[in-house]
Formats: structure tokens, sequence, C-alpha cells
């Protein structure tokens, strides 16, 4: 690549073919550098999604509780949003609206609540894709942490007929600041999807794509993510254990071993009362988020999502013992000071 100059609004070829073997190894996707398009971030992922296939009105399914930024972009483009529930096995298929054109998922670790779509599940959104003329969008936005049980096949991998868009991130793995992300788009798409990319931005930043693609090449990204892994291992472990432990009167853990957050659904509470101890938490120091923040549609269940990226090992347990105390208080009182922030 000759520095300084204008690049393939697709990205550079050594990073677009680094992330082709990347996920052809790590997560079973079978991609060439042509699939790859290289974007910032995966809000403009889905946003040339969108400028490829919706017009004004057009519908986008997407699951409820979800990733809001996602809607607010959708709305913003003229799209018509339509949340779908979601149960233990993932998106309720038989919930989509027929006159969906796009349907956006993240079936390895439904974001909030952390369930994995099941492979039945899985099959029957590719059939439904189909026979409805549709597109499926499939975040897999922090699958590389996998802390246990045998890893499902991506809806991209066992679609048959063009119809899944996969989009990654580098944001989970290496920092959101490099706001790097990529999509693979069937052959279908890929003229349309380079146009689109191209007017949006030209393309992603060149210096960034080449050192993440060195640093992919080398080795040195994977040996990056067998390390931080086993850190976020242990955080989890802790994590699910603590509520487990200290919270079973209030709190049921929803099973999950993926990615860098947990929930759990709060027993006997209203969102008003979720919401005053979140805030008591967080003039103690301790962040943590809350279920009806993922509001699309319907109400979502009353609970908290706790992440546990950015947080110490060791300071789990003092911010788990200060959560528990907000639970006791139920926020009898709010105190005047404020503690340095541990989650």
């Amino acid at each position: 690549m000759a520095a300084g100059v204008y690049e393939n609004p697709a990205g550079t070829s050594d990073l677009r073919a680094a992330i082709a073997r990347h996920i052809g190894i790590s997560r079973s996707v079978s991609a060439s550098p042509d699939d790859v398009i290289v974007t910032n971030g995966t809000q403009q992922a889905v946003d040339i999604v969108a400028r490829v296939l919706l017009g004004p009105g057009d519908v986008v399914a997407m699951e409820d509780p979800g990733y809001r930024p996602l809607k607010e972009l959708l709305k913003a483009l003229g799209a018509r949003v339509i949340g779908v529930p979601v149960d233990r096995e993932g998106l309720a298929v038989e919930a989509l609206p027929a006159e969906a054109r796009v349907v956006y998922v993240t079936p390895s670790h439904q974001f909030p609540l952390g369930v994995a779509m099941s492979l039945s599940r899985r099959r029957a959104l590719l059939a439904w894709a189909e026979r409805n003329n549709a597109v499926v969008v499939e975040d897999d936005y922090d699958s590389e942490f996998r802390f246990g049980g045998r890893p499902l096949e991506p809806l991209q991998t066992i679609d048959s007929t063009g119809r899944v868009v996969y989009v990654g991130t580098f944001s989970k793995t290496l920092l959101p600041a490099l706001r790097l992300a990529f999509m693979v788009v069937p052959p279908s798409l890929r003229e349309a999807a380079h146009k689109a990319k191209f007017v949006t931005d030209w393309h992603t930043a060149t210096i960034a794509q080449s050192a993440l693609a060195q640093f992919i090449d080398e080795g040195t990204f994977a040996r990056h993510i067998r390390r931080v892994s086993r850190i976020y291992s242990e955080r989890h472990e802790m994590l699910t254990a603590g509520i487990k432990r200290d919270f079973g009167d209030c709190l049921d853990l929803v099973p999950s071993s993926t990615g860098l957050h947990i929930t759990a659904c709060a027993r006997g509470a209203s969102v008003d009362h979720i919401d005053a101890i979140v805030s008591r938490a967080f003039d103690l120091g301790v962040a943590v988020g809350t279920m009806s923040r993922w509001q699309v549609d319907r109400k979502p269940p009353t609970g908290i999502v706790l992440g546990y990226g950015p947080i110490a090992t060791a300071r789990i347990a003092e911010g788990l013992r200060r959560l528990r105390r907000c639970f006791d208080e139920r926020m009898s009182r709010r105190p005047n000071h404020v503690e340095h922030r541990i989650m």
C-alpha cells in the first residue's frame, strides 16, 4: 500500500485477507478477501446494509430487547423498526413480521440477554428469510470469548442461499476507539455495498488498517485473544458464582458462556426499583446497566446487565459487595460522596 493515498473503499487488501483468514479459523466463517468490507464500527456496517436494501418505510425486524443504537440509526434512515421477542432459544422466528426486508440478530450471544440462538432456531430463521426474500444481518460482536460448551455454527456458515451479512468488530477484542469492524457480504450485494461504503466516507483510515493486518498476520492478535480470554474467563466465573451465591433471593442469572457481560432478571422488583438500585450503585462506584435501557417495542424483563471487560479481576468481589448493599438498602437514602468507580 502506498502511504497517504486513497484506498479501495472495501479496505486495504492486506487487512481484508487477514480478516478472511482469521474468521475462517476462529469462527468457521467461509469468506474470501473479496467478500470482506472494512468499516468504521458495526454501526457503519448496518448503515451500509440499510443504504443498499432499504427505502423509506421499509421494515427492519430486530431482537427485543436489543441493541438500541441500531434502532435509532435505522429510524434516522427512514426505516420502520419492529421489535421481535427473544426466549431461551433466541429470536422468536414465528413472531417475525412478514413484511420485514432485513432482520438484525446477535445469535452467538444475544444482546443484552446473553442467550445463544439454538441450531434449530438458526435454521428456521434462514428458511424464513428465504421464503420472505429477506436479508439477515448477523452481528457476531464478542464470540471470540467463549468459556464453555460447544460453539454453534454462525448463520453465515449454514446459509446456502446468500441471505446473511456477517458483521464482526475489533471493539471488544482490542479497543472501541479504533473504530474498526468488518462485514462479510454475499456476492449478490458486493458491488452495491462497495458503492455505499464509497459514498459514505470513501474508506476507513488506512494506517490503522495496515497496523491491524500486521498484528493479525504475525500471530500477535491470536496470542492476545488467548491471553485475555483466560482473564475474562476468570472474571466471568467470579461474577456468575457471586450472583448465584449472594443474590439468589432477588436475581435469576441468565445462563451464558460467551462474551463480556452477563444478565440477571430481578425477582419481584419493578423497573423503578431497579433503576433506583442502579443509580445508588453508581454513587458507590459500581456501574451497572438496566434491562429497560434496551427496550425496542415491548417492556423487557426487569433486571440488570453486568459488564466485566474493563474491570480489574481483584475488584469484582468488592463491586458485588457494594451492589448487594444497594439491594439491601432499597434506596432508603443517597450518600453525599462518590467513591472510586470499580465496575
